[in-house]
């Protein structure tokens, strides 16, 4: 049976591009008999950004309900907490020591945040950030790693740490590898789309959130940015509609082409008007399940993961303790 890892960092409202790039696709995968399935919630990679406590705690409840509410089957897949297992922080200190500084400079993460302000001024848990990624997923023995596009060097970095210390101490992990879906991987804000939409941007009028109503998400997506022209159509030199279309595409399971087709001559207004629609319903059933697992007493999020964590710290913990044998740690 093969076993597939992936998360969703709760340092923020999740958003759309959450939604459609990574969790619509994991409700879907979640029931499949011939996969083990492990959804975490990185909450330790989340003190990169030192959040409030309390806000943390709100985050990574609500992450765990967003989940369930898209349709993750707990009951045949694993959701968990990562800080309720230990190993992940103990396996990555073992990893820093096969993984060097180089290729750390090189992540585009710590690159792109070194570019904004000084590098000495960093936080070395950001600078850590990707060995951390690599414990994740290889504590599991993980065979594939749902990503978007942007996570795919974090994986390819976890392949090129365990294949080295496979080669100095023999076969102890498997070597994961990075799938990203065709379309939808990587949805981009509504203002901007240079820049992917992220529950991290302080401004979010680019970025639907999945606690947006109705209202809000009609008002962003009418003043969604558009461009020049006025025929609805994708391509590389119509950067917004085509993020535009990419989103109707995977909330109505229609290709690009044949929404293209129906919306030539109908202008952008109709199109977005339309699209607002689209959202709204695919959304509002999510909101539903959400709000009910959050605010009416449902302890559904805590057997969840409690369900998780019994199965998450059986095969961390066996992993961990194959290393220490390996190692001659005690």
């Amino acid at each position: 049976m093969k076993r597939v890892v992936s998360g969703i960092k709760p340092t923020g409202d999740l958003t759309l591009g959450n939604y459609i790039g990574a969790m619509k696709r994991w409700g879907q995968m979640s029931a499949d008999p011939d996969r083990e399935h492990f959804f975490f919630v990185p909450n330790l990679h989340a003190l990169t950004v030192r959040p409030d406590p309390e806000t943390l705690h709100r985050n990574s409840r609500s992450a765990v309900a967003w989940l369930i509410a898209s349709g993750v089957d707990h009951d045949h897949s694993y959701i968990f907490m990562q800080s309720q297992v230990p190993a992940h922080a103990e396996l990555m200190w073992i990893l820093n020591n096969y993984v060097t500084m180089g290729e750390l400079n090189r992540m585009t993460q710590f690159k792109d945040k070194s570019s904004k302000s000084a590098a000495e001024g960093q936080l070395v848990g950001l600078y850590d950030y990707p060995v951390l990624m690599a414990a994740d997923i290889l504590l599991y023995d993980a065979d594939e790693v749902p990503t978007g596009e942007d996570q795919k060097q974090h994986v390819e970095l976890t392949r090129d740490i365990a294949t080295r210390f496979n080669n100095i101490h023999g076969e102890t992990f498997k070597i994961p590898q990075p799938t990203v879906q065709e379309v939808g991987a990587r949805i981009m804000n509504l203002q901007d789309p240079t820049r992917k939409m992220s529950k991290s941007d302080t401004d979010d009028s680019g970025n639907i959130l999945l606690s947006d109503d109705e209202k809000t998400i009609e008002k962003k997506i009418l003043k969604a940015v558009t461009d020049s022209g006025s025929v609805v159509s994708s391509g590389a030199d119509k950067p917004a509609l085509s993020n535009l279309l990419v989103i109707m595409s995977v909330l109505t399971d229609k290709p690009v082409t044949e929404l293209e087709e129906k919306y030539a001559t109908a202008g952008y207004g109709r199109f977005k008007q339309e699209l607002a629609e689209v959202v709204v319903h695919g959304l509002k059933p999510l909101q539903h399940v959400h709000e009910q697992l959050m605010h009416e007493g449902n302890d559904k999020i805590d057997k969840a993961l409690e369900h998780g964590w019994w199965r998450a710290s059986e095969l961390a913990n066996a992993k961990l303790a194959q290393v220490k044998e390996v190692l001659g740690l005690l």
